[in-house]
């Protein structure tokens, strides 16, 4: 591994040296390396391509290339408009579900393949292909093989393993009917705030690029196998080109302005070995590169991923991204297939940019010879895949299978994949193994949830509301401590005991996220339920501390570290919860080796091995075990960060403390005062006061007293930018209880830079309605405001409550979220 290390980082012998980008984002493929494509090209399908071609109207073309949400288009659109592919989004499910069975996936997929297939004149029939984000297993399916997300498997090292994980997730979607995966994740994440750093199998681009051709073969098969794209086998996808690992702050869909050296030393290493076992899709990033979006930039779609390193498959872009090249909108954007895109992913967008992109290649924007070429290299997979003689969905081989959904065997891979995953960081005073016959008591926010054991992308796609029942067959880490600790093991939800412990494990960590929804401004690890507290009492009470932490991410966790006999790193290990069971109780010795650096301090964010000044807590690679224990001791607790950060990230108030730089004010005409407990303004018109709901003063209740209209506006020293989460379906969710509410109107509105409010719901209903009723939740869609016409990239007052009326109201959390609960409807 070392050596291979070295040779990504310092480029291979013959490459030119690449600088900093010359041109403004664009590459030079002389830096770049020749990739020997195993695939041939077929003179059969050459000559069939040529011949559909020949005999497909400008209207069936212009359909090949764009691709819709199962959850904006129906099979009867898909007929009209000759689409070319459907997907299916981290939130949608066949029948307008939130999650649904196998059976009504494979019912919908034969939906849209008789839709495609359906005589239409005499244009040729043309099968549509269906696309999933199975990336980390089957994972929007009820009931299907959770593997641990990419974080955990780079921690075991193993790309044998990596390939039983693709045959396995290949065989679940075949039998669901879909023929293709947007897997897998070719990320190398640098800065680990990134929300997607649970994605990336590791800071070190040798274990990406180790991964990557096994988890292709085990997806597609191996080129020149009978089964190659068929059978058992699907069409899989590298992602995202590139760059989106190394974006600056570690923020999500940003710029990379990393060298072309490092860009494709390290952001590209994963890509030539997935294209050298004949990966067959490639899709876009949503980073720029040095300014240039990736949607757009034809120098790296184009010059160096086709002309250079042989990609012989086609291009599909990423969730409306090319709505982010210059020029474009998700309605119209002939730049990015100019550039070199084939596919459009356009969810909800995909009707307009139809018609716009038929426009375009009448006109000549988009010229005869690209839209051919863009949809001859579908055309190619599809033929590739047999797409055109194997049938409905529902007839192809494993098709209908049920029993291979989360079947045994399969549920076997991934328990020896989270065993393998799994890394000690401490073991101190024989903590671990566990031994049968010891008094075990199990606690902490994650012990039995599914949800935090999954992460995101799971089920939905932030892997949030997701009740029990929707995870048959899985196991959480509570119970299968439980199983395997026997009758003197116990689990407590509040962490109380009737008799005192040997031991207590105690298992929590980060909620789930996905994408921009899990940036973060630092590492440290925001504990909302308090799990420091639990650890702090056991060990005070002279029983043994067992942490097992979940999380996407390295994190700054020192104080738990220190209140721990025993520390386990075990990231977002899946539905198999019994390999936890399995390393604790010592049927198996820690294999787990860290795929990241482990931070010394929260701001520590960018800890990379090989980078100047490297001063991590625990350095990549480090893992301790059985045989080979070590010693901890007591580490420090200054994070680095300044008083008042520990709130979580996207919260703008919760424990009595607002976050991101915001406060409250009181907006009274052009002036605002700032509210403090037990001061009133303007009359008494509005006061506060610190009130308890869980703890001392952790909420605030706000009385207006009806005597003149009163604004409470959550203010930001500087603008907020909420541009990305309008765009993703994120809401405000708002912890309230109504004391009196007289039925007045109530004013949710948001301040942008002309310090005009501008409304977003009337909610007064709702408050008269939750009027006595005790504590509730309310949302409102960020979309609300930006409708109202407001430019959600520069916030003053991201949120104020306005009312002429009296109101008694007290409000616990204010933050960022998708849950959907008590959502309110836009004015």
């Amino acid at each position: 591994m070392r050596k291979i290390a070295i040779a990504l980082l310092l480029g291979s012998v013959g490459w030119a040296v690449a600088g900093q980008a010359g041109e403004k984002g664009v590459a030079n493929p002389a830096n770049w390396p020749i990739v020997n494509n195993p695939v041939a090209a077929n003179p059969v399908i050459e000559a069939r391509i040529k011949t559909l071609l020949s005999q497909m109207s400008i209207e069936q073309k212009v359909g090949q290339v764009i691709q819709a949400d199962i959850g904006s288009v129906t099979p009867e659109d898909a007929y009209r408009y000759h689409l070319g592919s459907v997907l299916n989004g981290g939130n949608s499910a066949p029948g307008g579900k939130q999650w649904a069975p196998a059976p009504e996936w494979l019912a919908s997929a034969d939906e849209f393949y008789a839709a495609s297939m359906r005589p239409n004149g005499t244009l040729p029939r043309i099968p549509i292909t269906w696309g999933s984000d199975a990336v980390h297993g089957h994972n929007n399916v009820t009931g299907a093989t959770l593997f641990p997300h990419n974080i955990g498997l780079g921690a075991m090292r193993n790309p044998e393993l990596m390939r039983k994980i693709g045959e396995v997730t290949a065989i679940e979607m075949r039998v669901t009917g879909l023929d293709w995966t947007f897997a897998p994740t070719l990320a190398v994440v640098r800065d680990d705030r990134w929300g997607r750093t649970y994605e990336s199998y590791s800071e070190n681009p040798a274990i990406v690029a180790s991964y990557a051709g096994p988890l292709v073969e085990g997806l597609q098969g191996k080129v020149g196998s009978k089964d190659w794209l068929k059978g058992a086998r699907i069409v899989a996808t590298a992602k995202h080109f590139v760059g989106d690992g190394g974006t600056n702050g570690g923020k999500d869909q940003g710029d990379n302005t990393s060298s072309e050296a490092e860009l494709r030393d390290i952001q590209a290493a994963g890509y030539g070995p997935a294209i050298r076992a004949g990966i067959q899709s490639v899709m876009a990033s949503y980073n720029s590169w040095h300014g240039e979006k990736m949607h757009g930039n034809k120098s790296l779609l184009t010059d160096v991923l086709r002309g250079r390193m042989n990609f012989g498959g086609f291009v599909v872009g990423d969730w409306n991204g090319h709505g982010q090249v210059t020029g474009c909108k998700p309605t119209s954007c002939a730049a990015s297939l100019n550039a070199g895109l084939d596919m459009f992913m356009a969810p909800d967008s995909w009707k307009d940019l139809y018609v716009n992109t038929l426009a375009q290649a009448k006109d000549g924007s988009i010229s005869m010879a690209r839209l051919d070429e863009a949809v001859a290299r579908i055309l190619r997979v599809k033929l590739r895949a047999g797409l055109f003689e194997s049938g409905r969905p529902s007839s192809r081989p494993l098709a209908g299978d049920y029993s291979k959904i989360g079947s045994p065997e399969h549920r076997a891979v991934a328990r020896q994949a989270v065993r393998e995953s799994l890394v000690l960081l401490k073991n101190e005073g024989a903590a671990l193994p566990l031994k049968a016959g010891q008094k075990i008591l199990i606690a902490g926010d994650g012990a039995n949830s599914y949800m935090k054991q999954s992460g995101g992308w799971t089920l939905s796609w932030q892997g949030t509301g997701l009740p029990d029942s929707e995870f048959p067959g899985a196991t959480t880490i509570g119970q299968a401590l439980r199983d395997s600790g026997g009758a003197a093991t116990t689990i407590s939800k509040d962490g109380s005991y009737a008799a005192k412990p040997d031991v207590a494990v105690v298992v929590f960590g980060e909620d789930p996220y996905a994408e921009f929804q899990g940036d973060v401004p630092d590492l440290m690890f925001r504990d909302k339920s308090d799990n420091l507290t639990l650890l702090k009492k056991y060990k005070a009470e002279g029983i043994k501390t067992v942490a097992i932490f979940l999380s996407g991410r390295p994190m700054w966790v020192n104080s738990h570290i220190n209140a721990s006999n025993a520390f386990v790193a075990a990231w977002l290990p899946g539905s198999e919860g019994g390999g936890v069971a399995d390393v604790l109780f010592g049927k198996q010795d820690f294999k787990g080796k860290l795929p990241f650096s482990w931070p010394k301090m929260a701001t520590q964010y960018v800890l990379n091995v090989g980078d100047k000044g490297y001063d991590p807590l625990f350095a990549y690679g480090y893992g301790l075990s059985y045989k080979k224990p070590g010693k901890v001791g007591a580490l420090s607790e200054n994070s680095g960060l300044a008083a008042g950060a520990e709130l979580p990230a996207g919260t703008w108030f919760e424990r009595g403390k607002t976050g991101q730089n915001l406060d409250f004010f009181m907006n009274v005409g052009t002036s605002a005062f700032k509210l403090q407990p037990s001061v009133g303004t303007n009359a008494d018109s509005l006061r506060i006061f610190a009130v308890d709901r869980n703890r001392q003063e952790d909420s605030r209740r706000f009385v207006w007293s009806g005597s003149s209209e009163g604004l409470l506006a959550l203010t930001a020293g500087a603008p907020i930018d909420l541009s990305r989460e309008t765009n993703g379906a994120v809401a405000i969710e708002i912890d309230y209880k109504v004391d009196k509410a007289s039925g007045a109107a109530v004013k949710l509105v948001s301040v942008g830079a002309n310090l005009t409010p501008v409304g977003g719901a009337d909610i007064g209903a709702t408050l008269k309605g939750a009027e006595g009723k005790g504590w509730q939740t309310l949302s409102l869609p960020l979309s609300c405001f930006a409708k109202a016409g407001l430019d959600m990239s520069q916030l003053k007052a991201p949120l104020g409550i306005s009312t002429a009326g009296p109101l008694d109201m007290t409000i616990s959390r204010i933050a960022l979220g998708t849950s959907a609960v008590g959502m309110v409807t836009c004015s």
